[in-house]
């Protein structure tokens, strides 16, 4: 047994009992983003968000105790960039792009979100704790088509 397999668990528990990450994450009281990540390994539960987890995916004791230990993150492997900033989008794709596939997908369906049609906003926003970059990316959603 492993955190792998636990996520693989819960992802079939999900698809068979048509579950949606915003209906998981209501159940465990935490936002759809945080959730998915959670869901998809990315993240450690709590003692109380494993046992609600455990409860909505039919877990096992043992498999719930993989909710609660620290989590190797980083699900796309991929070579790593050098430059200090450049990381830091690495290692947000690395933890949330997962999680930010999977919520495109509910949403919209089969497809994605050009970077061609694109609007991307970068802007400081004033934090006591210190300054925080605030940044919205829009791309037009793109559905594969059949043929």
């Amino acid at each position: 047994m492993d955190r792998n397999l636990v996520t693989q668990k819960i992802i079939q528990a999900k698809v068979r009992n048509k579950m949606t990450w915003s209906a998981i994450a209501e159940s465990i009281g935490q936002s759809k983003e945080w959730t998915t990540a959670a869901m998809l390994g990315q993240m450690t539960l709590t003692a109380r968000q494993a046992a609600v987890t455990q409860e909505l995916f039919g877990l096992s004791d043992e498999e719930t105790l993989w909710l609660q230990i620290v989590p190797y993150k980083g699900s796309l492997p991929t070579p790593v960039p050098t430059d200090p900033l450049i990381y830091r989008w690495y290692e947000i794709v690395s933890v949330y792009g997962s999680t930010i596939k999977e919520l495109i997908h509910e949403e919209f369906g089969d497809g994605i979100m050009s970077a061609i049609d694109f609007k991307m906003d970068i802007q400081r926003q004033a934090d006591p704790a210190g300054d925080r970059v605030n940044v919205v990316l829009s791309g037009k959603f793109l559905p594969y088509k059949t043929y």
